[in-house]
């Protein structure tokens, strides 16, 4: 494993290595104290996850997890010493896996780590039979690959997790929770802006349009449905 740590400052530094050390004592563990730094070390060693501080001497993590994003799919963790959601939810659009507010402990910081390695090793479970279609989607569980309209659609784990278990369970709402337990794990029920960034993530993907007729639908403080395109609904996100 390879972890990269992008924060300039010693101690947060101190305690993220000290906790790979302990758990994953093979680990190489690189560091950078500037954004710049952590976008050059990303691209040419290609960690396996990495460790973003929002507050940069070169400008915001927020920034660097966007340009990371445009070549890599690495899990990523943000840190931040604040509490405001708003920053959570911007650093989850910018594709950011997971969010850890300072200060925090390593047995937290280790449950976090666990868990995104855990998503980004697993997917949905392949299935037998015939592929899934819906106007012009198609879902193969057996190949996971999906396609609109015969183009291939490039899905991350977490949004083929979501797509999968929504259309495993046509016509039927999926709580938050329930979805958020199998996507994610068990630990992340109660963290609805997770599921409801990446649902906006997969519709976009998928051209859903939730201000028009959506296969992807919203029951409002419930959960989620797949509906045919057919049939689809023009509830809301």
């Amino acid at each position: 494993m390879r972890v990269l740590i992008v924060d300039d400052e010693p101690d947060i530094v101190e305690v993220v290595g000290l906790t790979f050390a302990l758990r994953w004592p093979d680990a190489e563990v690189l560091h950078a104290p500037t954004g710049a730094e952590g976008v050059e070390i990303a691209r040419r060693d290609a960690p396996t996850l990495i460790i973003l501080d929002i507050g940069l001497p070169d400008g915001d993590g927020f920034g660097v997890c966007e340009r990371i994003r445009r070549f890599s799919d690495v899990p990523i963790i943000m840190l931040t010493a604040r509490h405001d959601e708003v920053d959570k939810v911007r650093g989850l659009e910018l594709g950011a896996d997971d969010y850890i507010t300072k200060p925090f402990s390593h047995i937290e910081l280790l449950a976090r780590v666990r868990a995104v390695l855990r998503r980004s090793e697993s997917q949905a479970p392949a299935a037998e039979g015939a592929p899934f279609e819906a106007g012009a989607l198609r879902i193969d569980y057996e190949s996971r690959e999906v396609t609109v309209g015969g183009e291939l659609v490039k899905l991350t784990p977490i949004e083929y997790g979501i797509l999968y278990h929504l259309s495993r369970n046509e016509n039927r709402v999926l709580s938050f929770r329930t979805l958020l337990a199998k996507v994610w794990g068990r630990e992340y029920v109660d963290e609805v802006d997770y599921l409801k960034v990446h649902i906006q993530h997969l519709r976009r993907k998928l051209g859903d349009d939730p201000g028009g007729r959506t296969m992807i639908v919203n029951e409002r403080g419930v959960g989620y449905k797949f509906v045919h395109p057919g049939r689809a609904s023009s509830r809301g996100a």
